[in-house]
């Protein structure tokens, strides 16, 4: 059996995962073979990221229909200009997002704030003054249900841990996903009692390695962040999937094709999806030289601890 594992991070509500590809279709919707697959793999459970607030409706109305599945609730920093731009406002717009949260229907399905946080790479899609503005409302959401923060950060200075530290005392936990920066910047996280989360992005270069394997156990958390993030056979981290059993290989790089030959049962080619999550989680194991089972037990308790309190 494989180990248990839980994917913090993967946006299931993607059109990809429906075989839609920039507005076309290009194979038939497999989402539910996807899912098999990451049960096979050991993925017990999975928190779909929400960017907004359509991305929230999709992924509420996905997950309360499965067992393994939960969300997140929050704007990304590439959208906060939707608050500007919602028919009632600001308000409504942050409104809008706590009625979510409020949902009945819905309860215990939410385990997070986010995505939010800052993102100065695409500043096209929203001014750095707007990501500040509304990354700091979202601070609202977390304080008045106590759910964890499931932050982004990229490219944005000092400005993201500034704002993380001004509000730290409003929030429970937070995990910096997909976290690509320095030692220097993730011990500045870790200072303010976050979590670090680690994807196929994070580990494409040898200096993402070394980053990667100082991140403390009991502060590490294992996720996809599919359609993204794949690891590839130009990353760094590649080498170290060769230790890997032909059932390991099977359950965790599964066959796949070109979207355009498409063949039921197999993955997408260059489609990353949440069973990928065990190459994750023996890229780690083989830079800390340890059993994969032992690391995983290790990071789904840290999970556990952040998302799923009511277990502990």
């Amino acid at each position: 059996m494989p180990p248990r594992l839980i994917d913090i991070g993967i946006n299931l509500t993607d059109p990809m995962f429906r075989g839609l590809y920039h507005g076309k279709q290009a194979h038939v919707d497999d989402l539910a073979q996807v899912l098999c697959r990451s049960k096979r793999a050991g993925v017990d459970r999975m928190v779909v990221t929400a960017g907004n607030l359509s991305d929230c409706k999709e992924a509420l109305d996905l997950v309360k229909n499965h067992d393994g599945l939960f969300t997140t609730v929050g704007c990304h920093p590439t959208r906060c200009s939707e608050f500007d731009s919602h028919a009632d406002g600001p308000e409504g717009y942050l409104n809008a997002l706590k009625a979510y949260l409020a949902n009945p229907e819905t309860k215990g399905k939410v385990v997070a704030i986010g995505e939010c946080g800052l993102d100065y790479d695409r500043l096209h899609f929203c001014p750095k003054e707007t990501q500040q503005k509304y990354f700091e409302r979202q601070f609202d959401l977390a304080e008045s249900t106590r759910l964890p923060m499931f932050l982004h950060n990229r490219n944005t200075g000092e400005d993201f841990g500034k704002l993380v530290k001004k509000h730290r005392s409003r929030f429970t936990h937070g995990v910096v996903h997909s976290f690509t920066g320095s030692v220097e910047e993730m011990q500045q996280y870790l200072d303010l009692g976050l979590y670090i989360g680690i994807n196929g992005c994070s580990l494409k270069t040898e200096e993402n390695l070394k980053v990667a394997v100082s991140v403390p156990l009991d502060r590490l958390m294992l996720e996809t962040d599919g359609p993204w993030c794949d690891i590839r056979p130009t990353h760094a981290s590649f080498k170290h999937l060769s230790k890997m059993t032909p059932e390991q290989q099977a359950m965790y790089s599964p066959p796949s094709k070109k979207k355009e030959k498409f063949e039921s049962g197999l993955m997408v080619k260059n489609r990353n999806e949440p069973c990928t999550i065990g190459q994750v989680l023996h890229v780690m194991a083989d830079l800390h030289g340890m059993d994969p089972d032992t690391l995983a037990d290790i990071v789904y308790k840290n999970t556990t601890k952040v998302f799923f309190p009511e277990e502990e």
